[in-house]
């Protein structure tokens, strides 16, 4: 077959319709010419083949069922061996599962019959956009812009290498990111607190023809719920007090990008419905606009909670988890692929300190300890040693990581209502390391009831020290701590501020 690059040089794309419908056949054939693109058809898997033989396409659109076979044989044959064309499929009303199992393979987009010419001519516009991306500048790498922080990436090979790791779970994580960045397809990414969701967006991102685009990171936990809408759709002026101007929302700037919503499980019931129309119509209304925005965008989307389980609670809405869910990718927890840290160790250390080293104990004693916080807290441990140690050499002393122990006591076996006394200046982790008993102060004297002071007193005290043993159980990781009190990140977050826990 020619080779990808030959295409580039061609001054008006060419598009390879293959359907065994002649009606139809003709008129995608119409339409795409009416584009000003250059148009081959074929009417069976092996006229195609013959076709991809000859010529260099941006774009092929085939039908799945075929006289001699089925497009999923043409969407893997082009992945395989010309992976610069883009490949989308035309499914049959319903056949959801085929579409899926298409995107997986490497398609680009899907069209079910009957087929939208609107959505069709989206669909040819953003593939001819991202085939000249992939092909004009052989070699290049563009910077995408990141709308969220204003840095740029330096390339997807870059990305893509920030995912270390050598364990088959790795591997296959690094694999599919690099099949399904082909597609526009939704992504949904699960996986632990720490474990490198966002990083792995990110690789989707500037692994696909978007990688032009802005990358917009959303932490849907940290969103008000009474300015969702606005945040993520935009204004129009005079929507609202103080809506002085109009404003584009997360998804007008993520136009032809990528829009990352990170803790997608936290999204509210009514903006879950928002959400999904949007997804549905591929457009978009303003708070106090008349009209619709089309979309542009490519949806990621991540959390740490189980989704399937939340939609059986009636948490999550079950439609917009399938519109989400379409490609899942699964990160693996640490604890899974301890073989990784110490190439994981190592790389991070020497981003930190390059001078510093880690003694043959010290990773050995990082390589069996479980990392609840994943690769994040294997990064603060990391720091946390590098910044104390006295010498350019970290041992398994220096890493600490006996006070990140869970407590030897049960937690049952302290009443919620016990008074606690404790001297302010003492420090319960030194004191249980040492064996030591802490410093008592006297306390007022509890009143009739047993506590001490008003009822609101003794209430806040309860809930400080609950708040306060759930961040210490999750290494004072406050979305898993939020999880483990049965509360929204909002909510914790509040609760904090209002009792002063740092």
């Amino acid at each position: 077959m020619n080779s990808p690059a030959q295409g580039a040089a061609r001054a008006i794309p060419r598009v390879l319709v293959v359907d065994d419908e002649p009606d139809l056949r003709e008129l995608l054939e119409i339409t795409l010419v009416r584009m000003g693109l250059d148009v081959d058809s074929a009417a069976t898997v092996a006229v195609a083949r013959e076709s991809l033989g000859r010529n260099s396409y941006a774009l092929c659109l085939t039908d799945m069922r075929l006289p001699d076979g089925s497009g999923m044989e043409l969407v893997e044959t082009i992945a395989r061996e010309l992976p610069a064309t883009l490949v989308a499929v035309i499914t049959a009303f319903g056949s959801t599962d085929n579409a899926v199992a298409a995107l997986k393979a490497g398609a680009f987009d899907y069209l079910s019959k009957p087929v939208s010419l609107e959505q069709l001519r989206n669909l040819v516009q953003a593939a001819v956009q991202s085939f000249r991306a992939n092909t004009e500048r052989p070699g290049s790498r563009p910077a995408a812009k990141d709308a969220s922080s204003g840095k740029g990436e330096s390339g997807n090979s870059d990305v893509l290498a920030r995912l270390l790791g050598e364990s088959a779970a790795m591997r296959d994580v690094r694999a599919l990111i690099r099949r399904v960045a082909r597609s526009q397809a939704p992504v949904a990414i699960s996986g632990e607190s720490g474990s490198g969701k966002e990083l792995v967006a990110r690789a989707i991102h500037s692994c696909s023809g978007r990688r032009d685009g802005p990358f917009v990171a959303v932490n849907c936990g940290a969103i008000p719920e009474q300015l969702m809408e606005a945040e993520f759709f935009g204004y129009r002026k005079g929507a609202f007090t103080g809506a002085d101007s109009d404003r584009d929302g997360h998804f007008q700037t993520a136009r032809a990008g990528t829009l990352f919503l990170d803790e997608v499980a936290d999204l509210p019931l009514q903006m879950q419905v928002k959400l999904l129309r949007a997804i549905q119509e591929r457009s978009v209304r303003r708070v106090g606009g008349m009209s619709e925005e089309q979309l542009d965008v490519r949806l990621v989307s991540a959390t740490h909670q189980n989704l399937a389980q939340l939609v059986s609670q009636g948490k999550f809405r079950q439609d917009l988890y399938y519109r989400l869910n379409v490609i899942d990718i699964r990160i693996p927890p640490l604890r899974d692929r301890r073989d990784d840290i110490p190439l994981l160790a190592h790389h991070i250390l020497k981003q930190m300190a390059p001078n510093m080293v880690l003694t043959d104990a010290a990773v050995e004693k990082l390589a069996s300890y479980p990392f609840p916080g994943n690769v994040r807290e294997l990064g603060n441990v990391l720091e946390r040693s590098s910044a104390f140690s006295e010498t350019d050499v970290i041992d398994a002393a220096d890493l600490q990581l006996a006070s990140f122990e869970p407590p030897a006591h049960s937690e049952a076996a302290i009443p919620a209502s016990a008074p606690v006394s404790v001297a302010p200046s003492a420090d319960p982790a030194a004191a249980a390391q040492t064996g030591e008993p802490s410093v008592p102060v006297v306390a007022a004297a509890p009143n009739v009831l047993g506590f001490v002071g008003t009822l609101p007193e003794h209430l806040d005290r309860i809930e400080k020290e609950v708040i306060e043993r759930a961040l210490a159980q999750t290494r004072y990781n406050r979305t898993a701590a939020a999880e483990l009190l049965g509360i929204t990140f909002r909510q914790l977050r509040y609760r904090m501020q209002r009792l002063n826990i740092q």
